[in-house]
């Protein structure tokens, strides 16, 4: 994400809207994992989670280095999708998690086309914010 990041971020700045989409998860979230009653309270993956929680941090990085630009960039949790990275036992479909539903748009299309005055450096998901 880094590196992408930084190779893209020239074009990103002839943009008059650039924004920035980073597919984080709820495992990522230190409050919520430290919640004992967290739905995945016992979903303790070391890489998965950390590696998450880094991309949370980069997220909030360079959105404080971005901050003076119309470049957005945000964390987006698509909650318990479907994946081969869960044998596909997530209760969500991939059509689920990418098309909007129940009036909400699905966080990354959301945050993918903020306006002008919308927030850069947060974790949402289609609810809204995600505790970090």
């Amino acid at each position: 994400m880094f590196a992408v990041t930084k190779t893209l971020l020239p074009l990103l700045k002839k943009s008059t809207a650039g924004r920035i989409v980073n597919i984080s998860s709820g495992l990522a979230s230190l409050t919520q994992n430290s919640d004992p009653n967290y739905e995945f309270a016992n979903s303790k993956f070391l890489a998965y989670n950390s590696s998450k929680t880094a991309l949370n941090a980069l997220t909030v990085l360079f959105a404080a280095e971005l901050k003076d630009t119309p470049i957005k960039i945000n964390a987006a949790d698509p909650g318990f999708t479907a994946t081969d990275i869960n044998q596909n036992q997530g209760y969500r479909t991939v059509e689920q998690g990418a098309i909007p539903t129940g009036g909400y748009a699905y966080a990354a299309v959301r945050l993918a086309t903020l306006p002008d005055d919308g927030s850069s450096g947060g974790f949402f998901d289609e609810d809204g914010v995600v505790p970090w």
